[in-house]
Parts: structure tokens; C-alpha cells; sequence
């Protein structure tokens, strides 16, 4: 009924023409030596073009100067000791708690070496032991879990540093001593974490409506028709990992870890050492955005978009992750906190000098990465990541994206906030690393769909904008959907049912993390019935600058009406990786920018739309149809837009491919993917 009423509805707006909005030219060249206006001042000179420049970054919000060997390439520190690690209260020190500690390793091995005990109980079994330790001497966790890593070979090379005190050691104290891992939670740990304990993936839990909204969905709820000829621009931008300890001509091909460094491999170290590939002064396919390459994408997006003179953007959206993917032992609390300020005054100045940045909290802008713990903790615990949420709240807050309330909002909400951005849109960020199945946190009290409780969060504001009339943008870093690699099922299968009952206040969802330019349908019945008459929302997750993994660098930009905020067109810009290492022989020219494609264009040539109708869930729905009998050709196209154009992406052309990849784009929360769609297509980073 609601796709009849709204195919008459556009049928009746076919004769107003649509007014498209201007772009700049199809591709912008940056200079081949780096802006120095972008920074005030430098610790290197910043004309050189031997090594990336080394700006120097002064915190207002902190009001201190960060120094310089905090992200030189030659001084990257090994071991971070000066930030606070938290622990569970102590309750054994010394010989006693010497005493329980071998008791407890002495149980673990047992369990570990015992005969006739599936794998998925030795598992839980030996958690369960270990809790004991964690709830009495948690000091002792990091040397329990280091020694058992080591002996038993849980991982390779250095690989079980990662359990030692000074890295992720007291956080997994803490989840021992507090998550219920002799039941669902720990089922839900070793499920997750340990492939060998073969614990099936524990039932979704309840979801009880009442806890979230307690008005019903209206009748007659159904998004507005948009007119489409008062257009406006929207700039995403995703997953930037500035690396400013990028170490231009150090290797850029190794084997682990994140390329481009000094010392990786420890090989680079040596006298003579001559890299395979040396790392190209604006970036390498496994490596993260050096400045050059940052400052290339800055300069080209306003010319590009059109938004370099009197045109602007309304608004900006971030999707999150600005920070690099350091080894968890190459991270600072400090670290996180200058690539926060560097890259939000840059972008304040370049490209939202007079409009608002709405951010999302990525999994590598904490510290550790990836890790956000709930509010519902005791003591000290309950605030360790408090640093964070402030210092974000209160750099948007100087920025003038967000006001005072908004940023209050982000301090008690885990990074999140809501603002009224016009009196018709309400910007909705969420911090969704904490769904993430990288987050040991999300793991406590897991039997509740919201431990966090930032879904009733989400529910709320959607109420409001209900009450009052407004639409919505929901933005976030960790996808909801996709193939189910990443979020945990329970909370986004939460999510899915919050966004079937606000499907006609949601204007647009907004994610990145992947790298990839992506997209979910939202369905309704919780993706019970599949089809074009069902299909309610769409999710855009949005490329990424960083080339890492095997990718090029790009952003989207969003035509937008400019009264409903239905998306009618979008625009996509890559810039070729495989041209950078021909660039270091000169300086005249760096890093290009060109125009990829448009998404109406590039879908909807075998579908009947109108030109000023959205791009809606159903208009992408029927997208897949087309995707269903076309021998693959629509589909292949999107897989190379995944890569943005990438030649060193995987290529999608089996037909168990094709069908993965239209069950991917249909599923919108991660139990629908894990339930229906083949794994392995996922992604086309490949390696």
C-alpha cells in the first residue's frame, strides 16, 4: 500500500524538472609540495619533500602543545606507560594472591590438556577459572593470560604481548571479573574470540518493544514526497586515518602490521636495508593517509563538490575513525588526542569554515582501540574513557558544530549527541563501537540487547522528532549490517526493530568502518519479507581517504532536498594509488582527485524513477532486482565501486559472489546477514 501511495505521489511531480546542483571540474590535481598555510607552524621543514611533515599541534581544549616525538617515525615509543590502567578492586595481594594464581593456571591446564571435554567447555570452563583470579588479584590477569598465550601458542610472533599490563591485560580483567562467563556472556566470548572452542553463536536476546518506545507507530506514518527542485549539498567523509608518523621510503609492502613505518619490518632497521616498495610520498595500498595525501584531499573537495567559492555545504557528516591503525602498543591517550585536534581544526578551516561537522566516534579514535566500557561499572571504571567523550565534546563544542547541551549530551552518552540542525532535520550521532565485536566491553550483560543503553537513547530522540514534526539523520562509525563481520547480532538486531517503528522520521543512516563504498536496505517486520513494497530506509557507508587495504582514497557528496533531506543523487571522487609512486621523481604536480561516479546514473538506467523522486530503499531494492537478472553486470559494478576503482581488488564474478553481494546490500542488521547470506564476499580488500 505505502509503495502505491508513493509511486502516485512522484508520478504527479514528473512534469517539474529537477534542479540539478553544480559541480566543479571531473578531477583537481593538488601541488606537489605540501600547503604550509594548512598549519600555523613545523617541527621539519614542510617544502622538503623527503619525509611527511611534522606539524605542530597546539590543544585549545587541553591549552598544551604537543611535542614532537610523539609522532616522529624515528621515536615511536614501544610501551605506553604513563597512561592510567584500571583494574577491578584488588582483594589479594602478595603470597595469597600468589597462592591463587597458581591455583588457577594449574586448573586452567588441565582444562586445557583434559581428555573427553568439548572444546567449546574447556573454553568457558577455563574462563570461568580465570574470573575467580580476576574477581580476587585482577593485578595477576595480564601475566596469567601473557604466560598461557605463550605456552599454549594462542598467537603468533608477538601476538600475546597484547595481554600484557601496559596494553589490554587490565581491560580484560575487567571483563573477567564482571561479564557472567560461566553463562551466556562467556558463551558469547568464546563464540567470538576463540575459533577453536567451537561455541555456537549463543540465541538473539528478547527484545521487548516497550523498553524502547511506548507509542505506537501511527497509522498513517509515511515519509514526506520530496518536491526535489530546492537542492543542497552534503559532504561524507569516512575513516581518514591521518598517519603523521608516516615515514616516506620506509617499506610499504610488508607482511603484518601497518606498512609505511620505520622499523616494520624490524629488517628496515638495519644498515642497507632496500625496501621492496618504498613507501610514495602521498600513500601506499597498506598503509594509512600520510599527510600529503590528507592535505590533497582537503584541497580537492571544495573544488571538486563546487564549494570552493560562493556555494558551501550544508553540513558535513563524519563517519568516523581519524586516527591511525597503530599497534595497540604505539597508542597514547596524547596520540589520540592530537590527531582529534589536528584533523578537526584543519577541516574547520578547509572545509567547514561557516558550516557545521557532525562526527562520529570511530573504533580507532579510543584507547585501547576499539574499546568503549559501560557506565554501569563501579568506581573508577565507570569513567575510564570519560577523557575521551570530553575532550571530543568539548573540541566540536569550540568548533561551533555542536552547543553547550549537545556536548553535555556527548559526555554522558559515550561520544553521542543529538542536535537540531534545522527545524526540520535532528543530526542523531551514536557511538557504535559499542556493538562492535571487537569491544571485549560489549560482552558484559550481553543477554540485554542495550547494555549500554544507547539505543533507548536513539529511541528517544526518534520520539521527540515524532512529537515534533522534525526528520532524522542517524550517523554512525560500525555498521549495522552487511555481511555480519563486524557488529554483534543482538544489539543490532535491536537497532533494525528501532528503525522499523521510526522508518518515517529517518531521513538517511550514515556508516563507515568497512573502507568500502557500501549500502543497506531496512526492511520492514524485521526483514521478515523482503521486497520492494516492504523496503523502508537506506544506509550509506561512505569510502574511505585512507588507502588501507588495497583501496583508493575517496568521498561522497549528497544532493539533498532541501525540505524533506531525502537524498536525490549522490556523487562519488577517488583518487588512484597506483599513480603515487610516479609522483616522488619531481614536484610539480601531487595527488589527483576525479569524479567516479553518480549513483542515479550509474544504478537506475533500467528503472523507471522520476528525476526529482529520492533514492530510496525501495528504488534501491529494485537496484538488486536488477542486480538478480543482469548476469552480474550491475553487481560488478558496485564491487568495483566498493574498491573505489581499486586494481588490486578482489573481483566479484561467481555466482555464489553475486548472490552474496545482493544479500548483503538487503541486510541491514548483523543476524539477518549471518543468518541468510554466504560469508567470504564480503569485502574487496582481499590479502
Amino acid at each position: 500500500m505505502r509503495v502505491s501511495i508513493f509511486v502516485a505521489a512522484v508520478v504527479g511531480i514528473t512534469s517539474i524538472a529537477a534542479n540539478k546542483i553544480s559541480l566543479g571540474p571531473t578531477a583537481f590535481t593538488a601541488p606537489g609540495v605540501f600547503p604550509t598555510s594548512l598549519f600555523s607552524s613545523y617541527y621539519n621543514d614542510p617544502t622538503q619533500t623527503a619525509s611527511q611533515v611534522q606539524p605542530v599541534i597546539t590543544d585549545s581544549v587541553l591549552q598544551s602543545t604537543y611535542p614532537l616525538n610523539l609522532t616522529d617515525p624515528d621515536t615511536i615509543s614501544n610501551d605506553d606507560t604513563a597512561d592510567p590502567h584500571y583494574y577491578p578492586t584488588v582483594h589479594l595481594k602478595g603470597k595469597k594472591a600468589q597462592a591463587l594464581y597458581d591455583n588457577v593456571t594449574a586448573e586452567i591446564e588441565n582444562i586445557i590438556t583434559g581428555q573427553g571435554i568439548a572444546n567449546c567447555s574447556k573454553c568457558i570452563q577455563g574462563l570461568t577459572s580465570a574470573s575467580r583470579l580476576a574477581k580476587a588479584a585482577p593485578q595477576l590477569i595480564p601475566e596469567l593470560l601473557t604466560t598461557l598465550c605463550k605456552k599454549y601458542a594462542f598467537a603468533a610472533g608477538a601476538g600475546c604481548n597484547v595481554y600484557d599490563e601496559n596494553a589490554q591485560g587490565p581491560f580484560y580483567a575487567q571483563v573477567l571479573a564482571y561479564a557472567d562467563v560461566s553463562g551466556y556472556d562467556g558463551q558469547y566470548l568464546c563464540q567470538n574470540f576463540i575459533t577453536k572452542s567451537q561455541c555456537a553463536r549463543p540465541p538473539l536476546p528478547e527484545f521487548k518493544p516497550e523498553q524502547f518506545w511506548t507509542k505506537p507507530k501511527p497509522s498513517d506514518a509515511r515519509p514526506p514526497i520530496p518536491k526535489g527542485t530546492d537542492r543542497i549539498k552534503i559532504l561524507h567523509m569516512s575513516d581518514f586515518h591521518v598517519d603523521p608518523r608516516y615515514a616516506t621510503g620506509s617499506e610499504g609492502n610488508c607482511t603484518s602490521g601497518l606498512c609505511c613505518r620505520r622499523g616494520n619490518p624490524v629488517a628496515s632497521l638495519e644498515d642497507g636495508f632496500t625496501p621492496s616498495v618504498p613507501a610514495p610520498r602521498f600513500g601506499y595500498f597498506l598503509c594509512d593517509t600520510p599527510w600529503a595525501l590528507g592535505a590533497a584531499a582537503v584541497q580537492a573537495i571544495p573544488v571538486l563538490t563546487g564549494t570552493d567559492s560562493n556555494d558551501v555545504f550544508n553540513m558535513t557528516i563524519f563517519t568516523g575513525d581519524l586516527v591511525s591503525h597503530d599497534p595497540y602498543y604505539q597508542l597514547s591517550e596524547g596520540y589520540i588526542e592530537y590527531t582529534e585536534t589536528a584533523l578537526y581544526d584543519l577541516w574547520k578551516q578547509t572545509l567547514n569554515p561557516s558550516t557545521p561537522l557532525y562526527a562520529a566516534i570511530g573504533n580507532h579514535d579510543s584507547y585501547q582501540q576499539a574499546f568503549d566500557s559501560p557506565s554501569t561499572l563501579s568506581g573508577k571504571l565507570k569513567k575510564q574513557f570519560s577523557w575521551n567523550y570530553d575532550h571530543l565534546a568539548k573540541l566540536w563544542q569550540k568548533e561551533g558544530w555542536i552547543d553547550h547541551e549537545a556536548a553535555g549530551l556527548a559526555k554522558r552518552h559515550y561520544g553521542a549527541y543529538s542536535v537540531q540542525h534545522a527545524p526540520t532535520l535532528k543530526i542523531i550521532t551514536l557511538n557504535t563501537d559499542l556493538w562492535y565485536r571487537a569491544n571485549i566491553f560489549a560482552f558484559i550483560n550481553s543477554t540485554q540487547s542495550d547494555n549500554f543503553g544507547f539505543l533507548k537513547f536513539l529511541a528517544e530522540e526518534l520520539q521527540e522528532c515524532e512529537d515534533k514534526g522534525s526528520r532524522a539523520y542517524v550517523v554512525g562509525h560500525v555498521l549495522s549490517g552487511w555481511d555480519g563481520s563486524n557488529p554483534l547480532p543482538g544489539p543490532t538486531d535491536a537497532f533494525y526493530q528501532i528503525v522499523d517503528r521510526y522508518s518515517h522520521i529517518i531521513a538517511g543512516l550514515f556508516w563507515g568502518h568497512t573502507h568500502e563504498d557500501q549500502n543497506l536496505i531496512y526492511y520492514g517486520n524485521n526483514g521478515t519479507d523482503i521486497s520492494a513494497a516492504t523496503a523502508q530506509n537506506v544506509g550509506w557507508i561512505g569510502p574511505s581517504i585512507t588507502p588501507l587495504t588495497n583501496l583508493n582514497s575517496g568521498f561522497r557528496l549528497y544532493e539533498v532536498d532541501a525540505e524533506t533531506w531525502d537524498i536525490l543523487d549522490a556523487h562519488t571522487w577517488y583518487s588512484n594509488v597506483s599513480s603515487f609512486a610516479e609522483l616522488d621523481s619531481q614536484i610539480d604536480i601531487g595527488a589527483t582527485y576525479s569524479y567516479e561516479y553518480n549513483t542515479r546514473q550509474a544504478y537506475g538506467a533500467n528503472i523507471t524513477w522520476p528525476d526529482n523522486a529520492p533514492l530510496n530503499a525501495t528504488w534501491w531494492h529494485k537496484v538488486t532486482e536488477q542486480m538478480e537478472i543482469d548476469n552480474g553486470k550491475l553487481v560488478n559494478l558496485y564491487n568495483a565501486h566498493q574498491g573505489k576503482q581499486t586494481t588490486v581488488g578482489v573481483n566479484c564474478t561467481s555466482n555464489a559472489c553475486i548472490e552474496a553481494k545482493i544479500c548483503y546490500i538487503r541486510s541491514g542488521s548483523g543476524p539477518l546477514a549471518l543468518d541468510n547470506c554466504p560469508k567470504g564476499f564480503g569485502s574487496v580488500q582481499g590479502g
